[in-house]
């Protein structure tokens, strides 16, 4: 069972050089952010944001708000050194139990999934922070199988691994109409539409 103050120390610990570790393919992205209806214009939470790296791309897109939440306080906190646009907020916080007053157009979890430790009520949760109409999208920019590879050295006590596409869209088909189900030797992502 993953333990929330193992994953805050094991982020916190990893934040400072997180960025230079990135591999970032923008064609992924693009389709990842498609399909999760970031239009220009939309309010957009960034579950799980670590230290920003979807930021610059819901900003490209125009959106109108981006809230950024992220549990580890070192990763909440250089996400917010590098965005002091008024329209972007980061917040240090478990989405789980944060009242973020408003509901939400687009909601992402990107490169996250597998450091939740109960996916249905991570999925039940956000379900009911979209807007009618809002989008919920699971997505990483590497295959299933390169996601528990990376995972089962040092991150495999704060990863459940993850999760078929298949079986991640079981879950969202109860809350949510699903909308897409990828899962190839490029990316992952399931969306769903409340």
């Amino acid at each position: 069972m993953i333990k929330t103050a193992e994953v805050i120390e094991f982020f916190d610990r990893l934040a400072p050089g997180w960025d230079e570790n990135l591999v970032k393919d923008e064609e992924k992205i693009n389709r990842i952010l498609y399909n999760a209806r970031v239009f220009e214009g939309s309010t957009v939470l960034d579950v799980a944001c670590g230290t920003g790296v979807m930021i610059p791309y819901y900003l490209k897109r125009n959106v109108a708000s981006v809230t950024a939440v992220d549990i580890s306080p070192e990763m909440a906190r250089i996400a917010g050194s590098k965005f002091p646009q008024e329209n972007v907020e980061v917040l240090c916080a478990d989405v789980e139990k944060t009242d973020f007053g408003k509901r939400f157009d687009s909601i992402v979890v990107y490169n996250a999934f597998p450091h939740f430790p109960d996916p249905e009520r991570l999925i039940k949760r956000l379900s009911g922070l979209l807007v009618p109409g809002g989008t919920l999208t699971v997505a990483h920019g590497s295959c299933r199988e390169d996601i528990d590879a990376h995972h089962k050295g040092c991150a495999s006590h704060v990863s459940n691994g993850l999760m078929s596409a298949e079986d991640l869209a079981e879950i969202f088909g109860r809350y949510l109409e699903v909308t897409a189900v990828i899962s190839d030797e490029r990316m992952y992502q399931v969306a769903g539409r409340l």
